[in-house]
C-alpha cells in the first residue's frame, strides 16, 4: 500500500488521488526515489514500445528503454512543464536514444562495408577474367550487327529471350521453315566471325 505521502489529495472534494507524471518528476528531480519508483511503471512499456518501433531489435530496444529511463532520472532538474508534459519529455528522450542508436548502427555498417571494400585487392585472375569476358562481348557485339537484320533478330530472339523456333516464327510472322534457315545461317556467319572452330 501506498504511503500518503505519496498520494495527492484532491483540494475540493478531498479524494485521494495519485500525482500525475509531472509532479513524481518534479520531486524525482529532487532526488526521490520513491516518486521515480511511482513514475517508472507509467512510462517503460510506452518507451520500450517506441523503442521497439524505431530500432527494431528487442535487445537493442531494451538497452535504449534503459539507457532513456536512466536519462529521465538524471535530466529531471532540466524538466520544464512549460514545454510540455512529463510523458512526452520522457518519450522525446527515449525518442533521441532510439535514433542515435540506428545511426550509430548505420554509421559502423558504412565503415565496416568501406573497410571491406579498401582491403579487397582483386586477384591478377580476376582481372585479366574481367577483361577476357568483356572483349568477348564487344567481338559477340560486332558480329551480331554483322549478320542481315533478319538473321540479327532470329538469333536474338532465339539465344537472348529463349524463344524457341516456333515461337521466334509466331513473333516475327514468318514460316517455321524461314526461321530455320535464318538462324542456321546466321550463326555460321557468327561462327566465322568470332572464330570458333
Amino acid at each position: 500500500m501506498k504511503d500518503a505521502a505519496s498520494r495527492s489529495v484532491h483540494a475540493v472534494s478531498g479524494e485521494v488521488r495519485d500525482p500525475s507524471p509531472e509532479e513524481l518528476l518534479a520531486r524525482v528531480a529532487e532526488g526521490d526515489q520513491e516518486a521515480f519508483a511511482q513514475l517508472y511503471p507509467r512510462i517503460a512499456g510506452p518507451a520500450l514500445g517506441l523503442a521497439r518501433r524505431v530500432v527494431r531489435d528487442e535487445a537493442q530496444a531494451e538497452e535504449v528503454c534503459q539507457e532513456a529511463l536512466t536519462e529521465v532520472w538524471r535530466k529531471a532538474p532540466q524538466f520544464d512543464p512549460a514545454h510540455g508534459g512529463a510523458f512526452s519529455w520522457a518519450m522525446t528522450i527515449t525518442h533521441r536514444r532510439a535514433i542515435d542508436r540506428v545511426r550509430s548502427a548505420q554509421a559502423a555498417a558504412d565503415r565496416d562495408r568501406q573497410d571491406a571494400l579498401r582491403q579487397h585487392r582483386p586477384a591478377f585472375d580476376e582481372v585479366s577474367e574481367e577483361v577476357e569476358n568483356r572483349m568477348e562481348r564487344e567481338q559477340v557485339r560486332r558480329c551480331l550487327q554483322a549478320l542481315s537484320p533478319l538473321q540479327r533478330e532470329s538469333v536474338l530472339l532465339a539465344f537472348y529471350d529463349g524463344c524457341t523456333y516456333r515461337e521466334t516464327a509466331e513473333r516475327l510472322g514468318t514460316a517455321l521453315g524461314s526461321i530455320k534457315t535464318r538462324m542456321r545461317d546466321g550463326l555460321i556467319r557468327l561462327r566465322d566471325c568470332i572464330g570458333v572452330a
